[in-house]
């Protein structure tokens, strides 16, 4: 039952998720990417204006995917956002911005097309739309969240996933930096009425605070685990992934042993280790 599942889950990956966002999944699936990417359309009810979040890969179906779905509820697409610049959600930003004749905004001024760009706590809003940018670096260092108010819903791109948990992308991501993430997301879900999590990748999850309590313990538990590792004489990363992750598919381990040297640079700069 998902209600037994961090997060609660959906029973399905793709399609409308809130009265404001709909999944347009990417036929781009992997253990990496577990169903695709989910590229978001976003809209306020009644508007004929859509913003699109992360448009995936280059994949010229898809991305045609995405405007017709657009076109088909009378909307025009009129800005792109991005989470984070890695490929499975960036790389086909600027096709789609041609498609759309989009700007392409985003916290790295590498991944822009246009002028603006993106920071945190800035304020869009898109016919009648709002979105709150959410700086949420760790995962990568350009990591960002929306926040959409109205449906008290998070997109999060590939910081809180909607099955298993995500890998901090060392050096770039930060073990740091991820776990003051987290507790940013956590007083969103406790305090400021944040339900659901729109995740980069896996099902819609219906208890925001409920994922985000799981991936704070998770990250505990794998620091306590690579701590130990260490101390009983792994000395590599490498090392160190045979021995946590040893019950966790290998073709996942290379994302792992990211995830690992983070663990061991932040035990390292605590003097942990």
């Amino acid at each position: 039952m998902s209600g037994l599942l961090p997060g609660d889950p959906a029973a399905t990956v793709g399609g409308g998720a809130t009265p404001r966002a709909l999944c347009v999944l990417a036929p781009n699936p992997s253990p990496m990417t577990l169903d695709g990417t989910n590229t978001w359309l976003l809209s306020e009810p009644g508007s004929d204006l859509a913003v699109v979040v992360d448009p995936g890969p280059l994949d010229e179906g898809h991305l045609r995917r995405v405007v017709d779905t657009a076109a088909q509820q009378g909307k025009r697409i009129a800005l792109t956002l991005l989470t984070h610049g890695h490929h499975d959600h960036a790389e086909g930003a600027a096709r789609f911005a041609e498609l759309t004749g989009t700007h392409v905004r985003a916290l790295d001024p590498a991944m822009r097309l246009g002028d603006e760009g993106l920071q945190h706590g800035q304020g869009l809003d898109v016919g009648g739309l709002e979105i709150r940018v959410v700086g949420t670096p760790g995962h990568t260092a350009d990591s960002l969240t929306f926040h959409l108010p109205a449906d008290g819903a998070i997109l999060t791109g590939d910081t809180v996933l909607g099955r298993g948990t995500t890998m901090v992308a060392h050096p770039d991501g930060r073990l740091g930096d991820y776990l003051d993430s987290l507790r940013h997301l956590h007083t969103m879900a406790a305090e400021h009425g944040v339900r659901t999590v729109l995740p980069g990748h896996g099902p819609v999850l219906a208890d925001a605070l409920g994922a985000v309590d799981y991936y704070l313990a998770h990250r505990a538990a794998r620091l306590a685990q690579v701590e130990t590792a260490v101390e009983s004489g792994c000395r590599t990363a490498a090392d160190v992934v045979a021995r946590v992750y040893a019950d966790v598919d290998k073709a996942l381990w290379p994302a792992a042993e990211l995830s690992v040297r983070a663990q061991i640079s932040y035990l390292e700069e605590h003097g942990l280790i």
